[in-house]
Formats: structure tokens, sequence, C-alpha cells
């Protein structure tokens, strides 16, 4: 069993995440911001940590993450603004990066962004932002010397999850329900042996597990 540290913890992809690790016997941590939130991430199997990313400093966040195995950056902005999306995708994965560095926690999962995600539309200055941003935060993780995995899946749909994915270091753009983004998450935990590396996910036809192992 491991325990795994999510930050945005009641996220759409988290929150089936926490789901899935805790139905695979391991103990998920959800960071989390409302305290509405608490009674919903503790149903799904989640132990709650109240906290706010854009708050709390690099020693607290490292103090809330002692003790895990891995940690799971699944937070974002949402698309609200440029500011948010700097604090959170931006400076909250880089404060994140150092918390597990301090805590010694080696193993850092992150969500990411498809690289050719709004490509074809009229480009916007909050969206093009938010793609640097991405960027910039996977080279941060790339840089810190941790074992990291980078999840850049397609445009997120909340369609239910088909459990059947295409993944690869590079793949055609696509979309990908959350939930199966979730799901590749969780295999992820269970796959130490996918290390150091870039991950593109779509949906697609072969079973997650088996898509997680055919990665180099």
């Amino acid at each position: 069993m491991s325990k795994v540290f999510i930050v945005g913890g009641a996220g759409k992809v988290a929150r089936p995440l926490a789901k899935m690790l805790a139905e695979g016997g391991h103990e998920p941590l959800s960071l989390y911001r409302k305290p509405e939130q608490r009674e919903e991430l503790e149903a799904l199997g989640a132990t709650p940590v109240m906290g706010d990313l854009a708050e709390l400093s690099e020693s607290e966040l490292a103090e809330l993450m002692k003790g895990s195995d891995a940690v799971i950056f699944s937070a974002g902005a949402g698309g609200v603004g440029m500011e948010v999306t700097n604090a959170i995708d931006g400076r909250g994965l880089e404060k994140s990066v150092e918390a597990a560095k301090l805590a010694g926690i080696d193993r850092f999962l992150l969500v990411s962004a498809f690289p050719e995600a709004g490509r074809g539309k009229e480009p916007k200055e909050g969206f093009e932002n938010y793609i640097r941003v991405k960027k910039l935060a996977d080279a941060y993780l790339v840089a810190s010397g941790l074992d990291y995995v980078i999840l850049r899946p397609g445009t997120l749909t909340n369609d239910p999850g088909s459990g059947k994915v295409k993944a690869d270091l590079a793949i055609p753009y696509g979309t990908v329900p959350r939930e199966d983004v979730a799901g590749v998450l969780a295999e992820l935990i269970d796959s130490p042996q996918v290390s150091r590396t870039i991950v593109e996910l779509t949906e697609g036809d072969t079973p997650i597990p088996e898509a997680i192992s055919k990665l180099p």
C-alpha cells in the first residue's frame, strides 16, 4: 500500500482518482480548500487534508505531505484567469515540487496539457498563457531531480471512462474522459518502472494496464 498525496484533491480528475486508489489498497490524501468538500472526499475513501495551495508555504505543504510515498499534482485554475493560472498551475506546481523534496518524497506525477490543445482556434491571451505556464511547469519538474512522470492528456471530457486509452511518448491529438485520466494515474502509481518520462494520452482501444505496461 502506498500513501499518495493529491494536490488539487477536490478536482474533477482527483475525485475519481482518490476512489480508484482507495479501492486499489492505497491511501489517498486529498488536499482540499473548501470545508464543504470534506464529506465527499471521505466518502470516496480519501483522507481529506485541508489547505490552500496558493497560501501554504513550501515548508507548510511539506509538513502536510510528510509520510507520503508519492505526490500527484492535479490542481488547476480552471480557466478563471491568468493571475490564478500563474499562481496555481505555475507557482503552485513549483511549490509542490519543493515541498516534496523537503518531505523526502521522490515520486511525483504531474497532470499537464497536450501540446496541441486549442490549436486551430483563434488565439486567446489567457489560453496562450495557460499553455506557456504548463510547459514551464513541465520543465521545472524535469529539472527537479525527482522521479517524475508528466501526463499530457488531450482535451478532457465528462464522458464515462471506457477503461481503454491510447498512451505513448507522442500520439495524435484527441480527447479523453477525465475518469480515464484518473485510471491512468492510478495505474502509474502501481507502475514504478514508468519513470522520468512524458506520456501523451487520449481515448483509445487499449486497456489501461496494457497501455501503461507497453510504455518505454
